[in-house]
């Protein structure tokens, strides 16, 4: 009886074990939303129970489960809605779709959606349920501050979010979120004034209660190192991580300068960006998933070889 070909089974060993680790990372990327999805069906089964009982308690799970299930479908439309985000087309940007074009090349990934978003603040963001739904927005302030080389670097970051399959998650944390805090997003609409003015006073009552809801559903799901793996990848399928350094430092200027307004849509949506897009005070830091700028791009010059 022959022996199998070494060769053979050491490529079949890789394959497996390949399969293998993105399958535990695929695992643990789920880990976090699942266990916010059971929690707040566990909420809502409590609530039902203080309201009408046993079949109150059924009732309250089946709207959740419905609610879940709508919010897993609608998940990425819901996070570009916050950030009024369109859809930008080629004729528009043909230099952003040719960067992306390359990078989704390089990376062997389907070319995402891009949008674009109004907000002066320079920020990014990646939504979508898989690579072949996922979706990019850049706001008008990141392709006005940026250079090419920066701009790929942030382009870059995003993409590293999609490949490593916790756009997913992050989308639908986002989605749950913003299905918690949406009563404080209606009392926002109920008044007038601009998009980014403070939060009134009802919109603030209702921020308190139910930002700690929303915050613990989002830092269940979300680490910080999400962000420092996103770099690290995005900076090498770029070419070059000086140029992601560079950019956060504008970014990280940018929204100091041009902090959003945390209201009941955006906070939920804050931890997609590829900077926290508000000021880190009140029920906003709650909401702090992001690594500090400095240590993140202390990272990236350290992967470029510099030294301190």
């Amino acid at each position: 009886m022959s022996l199998p070909d070494p060769g053979v089974v050491t490529g079949r060993w890789m394959a497996v074990r390949g399969y293998a680790l993105g399958a535990a990372e695929l695992a643990g990327a789920a880990a976090g939303p699942v266990t916010s999805v059971l929690l707040l069906i566990a909420g809502c089964a409590l609530l039902g129970v203080a309201a009408a009982g046993g079949g109150g308690a059924v009732v309250a799970i089946v709207i959740a489960v419905v609610l879940v299930a709508a919010v897993a479908a609608a998940c990425d439309r819901l996070a570009l809605s916050a950030m009024l985000a369109r859809p930008v087309s080629e004729v528009e940007h043909p230099a952003l779709y040719r960067l992306v074009r390359e990078l989704s090349k390089d990376g062997r990934l389907p070319v995402p959606r891009l949008y674009l978003s109004p907000a002066e603040q320079p920020n990014a963001f990646g939504v979508g349920r898989s690579p072949r739904t996922a979706a990019i927005c850049c706001t008008e302030g990141l392709l006005r501050v940026l250079d090419e080389a920066e701009l790929r670097g942030v382009l870059g970051h995003e993409l590293a979010h999609v490949s490593g399959r916790d756009v997913l998650a992050s989308s639908v944390t986002a989605g749950l979120a913003t299905v918690v805090t949406f009563p404080a997003g209606l009392a926002r609409l109920g008044r007038s004034g601009p998009a980014d003015s403070d939060l009134g006073v009802l919109e603030t009552l209702l921020m308190l209660l139910l930002a700690p809801v929303a915050a613990v559903v989002v830092r269940l799901a979300v680490s910080q190192e999400r962000e420092y793996r996103a770099d690290a990848v995005g900076a090498l399928l770029a070419g070059d991580p000086v140029a992601l350094a560079s950019a956060l430092r504008k970014i990280d200027a940018g929204t100091a300068e041009l902090a959003l307004a945390p209201d009941g849509r955006r906070v939920s949506v804050g931890h997609l960006m590829i900077a926290c897009p508000f000021r880190l005070e009140g029920f906003a830091r709650l909401f702090r998933t992001h690594p500090p700028v400095g240590e993140r791009i202390r990272r990236l010059e350290a992967l470029a070889g510099y030294r301190r």
